[in-house]
């Protein structure tokens, strides 16, 4: 029997998973590690490099081919603020090593979240990384939203160059956050969230780079929740967002969490964005963090930021298919301990991985979206409970301590490289992880009779199934 075959044909049941009844749904909880053992067995860490200790991590990303292994985490909170480069070439061997770190110029004197999150994306046989950045108003840079570098020289670190920045003096307070896509019509986007604003912002980073007048923007998807015109917070109307080809109704989809749920938009025509559906009305839910589909689409697991708040998953059927106005009620649930709050995650159908803040890597099934149940765990956080970002008096005063003040500390970004199934992990205080997962040594979607669509783009070739254009992108 191969891996492949195995990894179907088991349950993924994990030791001391503990299923509790929720109003319509499931949800699945799992224990804490014994002392001297940080995780499951299937799980195998391959790879620790410490960045500088408390609340120095913020976000990661994975370049998807094998011949370029390179990691990028973000390093946010406190000063200084930039990104650091991380070779995984000889991970097997249990080796990796920061090769290069950028930080922002004069870095005391900029107040503010900082580096949150970076992308990398590929353009015309080129590679870049753009990193998006929020300060405060009254330091350096407070208009700045992100910088891209061009990364193609790697591992020569001397070949790293700044090409672009992106500047919102209209929405002092930059970007929090930020989503590089290869579109079916062969353009390379960016989409970005903006302080203070009820919209997110589509730009065209080839025409950006180019140093085109109006930075390359395109388009803005306006958030229609009411409620997000008067939103004047740190994150603006959008938080996080996924944007991916769906191959049977030949779209590009704009699925975006923010202030009043979460709402699916049409951007086959980024100039125009349509709303398709939402999920909206939750109870428990005024604001989205994150929401992530199935690659068929048809799925959505939920995060909402704040203790307590389990992981929600929806079937989006009925709202794609017009039979109700909004999507309000959850099947099923997920969490890896009550006390605390999972954050970011990616899925690879029928697995979820969650950077689950204090609770670490975990991984979960959803092939019954219903009965969702751990299977993996990994603690890269062995901090004390409630000693995380970011209190309001953080937020309004970055010299203050946010420690003691929230579950915000621990795992916070993941990413998977696809084809040789390595998992990374960015912990806000423990820095930089990466492991294996038993039987979970590649994925494509067509091996579940999924489409293969996840984060992990089609740089060279475009979404799969995607119509070819008549006429190809305009160039810079």
């Amino acid at each position: 029997m191969s891996k492949r075959q195995w990894f179907s044909a088991v349950s993924w049941a994990c030791a001391g998973a503990l299923a509790i009844s929720v109003p319509g749904s499931a949800l699945a909880q799992a224990r804490r590690p014994t002392p001297g053992q940080p995780g499951t067995a299937n799980v195998h860490m391959v790879a620790h490099i410490p960045l500088g200790g408390y609340l120095r991590v913020a976000d990661i990303d994975i370049e998807q081919e094998l011949s370029r292994p390179y990691a990028y985490v973000s390093r946010a909170i406190y000063q200084p603020t930039g990104f650091s480069i991380i070779s995984v070439k000889d991970i097997g061997k249990e080796k990796a090593k920061v090769i290069y770190t950028w930080n922002i110029e004069n870095p005391e004197l900029h107040k503010g979240l900082g580096a949150l999150r970076g992308r990398y994306f590929k353009s015309h046989g080129r590679y870049y990384f753009v990193q998006c950045f929020q300060f405060s108003q009254g330091s350096p840079d407070a208009d700045l939203g992100a910088i891209v570098f061009d990364v193609t020289g790697l591992p020569d670190s001397t070949k790293v160059k700044e090409v672009a920045r992106i500047h919102a003096p209209d929405a002092p307070g930059g970007f929090h956050n930020l989503y590089t896509y290869k579109h079916s019509d062969g353009r390379v986007l960016l989409f970005t969230s903006t302080s203070a604003k009820s919209y997110a912002q589509i730009f065209d980073l080839d025409k950006l780079i180019a140093g085109a007048p109006n930075q390359g923007l395109v388009g803005r998807i306006t958030n229609p929740d009411q409620r997000a015109q008067n939103d004047r917070s740190i994150v603006g109307s959008f938080h996080d967002y996924w944007v991916g080809y769906d191959p049977v109704t030949h779209q590009d989809k704009f699925y975006g969490a923010g202030r009043g749920g979460y709402f699916i938009f049409d951007v086959s025509r980024p100039e125009e964005p349509k709303l398709i559906t939402s999920v909206t009305g939750t109870m428990g839910v005024l604001s989205g963090h994150t929401i992530t589909p199935t690659p068929d689409g048809r799925y959505a697991v939920t995060e909402t930021e704040y203790q307590y708040a389990p992981l929600r998953l929806f079937d989006l059927k009925p709202g794609l298919d017009g039979k109700v106005a909004t999507v309000s009620q959850p099947i099923g649930a997920w969490t890896a301990d009550w006390r605390g709050l999972p954050h970011n995650h990616e899925i690879r159908w029928p697995l979820v991985f969650v950077s689950a803040y204090e609770d670490g890597l975990q991984v979960f099934n959803m092939m019954d979206p219903t009965d969702p149940h751990t299977v993996a765990y990994y603690h890269t956080y062995d901090g004390p409970h409630m000693a995380g970002c970011c209190s309001k008096e953080y937020i309004a005063d970055p010299s203050t301590d946010p420690r003691d003040h929230g579950v915000a500390n621990g795992a916070f970004g993941v990413q998977v490289r696809d084809a040789d199934g390595l998992i990374v992990i960015s912990d806000m205080t423990t820095g930089f992880w990466a492991f294996y997962l038993d039987g979970f040594d590649s994925w494509n979607g067509h091996d579940w009779g999924m489409p293969n669509v996840s984060t992990a783009q089609h740089w060279d070739t475009g979404p799969e199934g995607a119509v070819k254009p008549v006429v190809s992108a305009q160039q810079p």
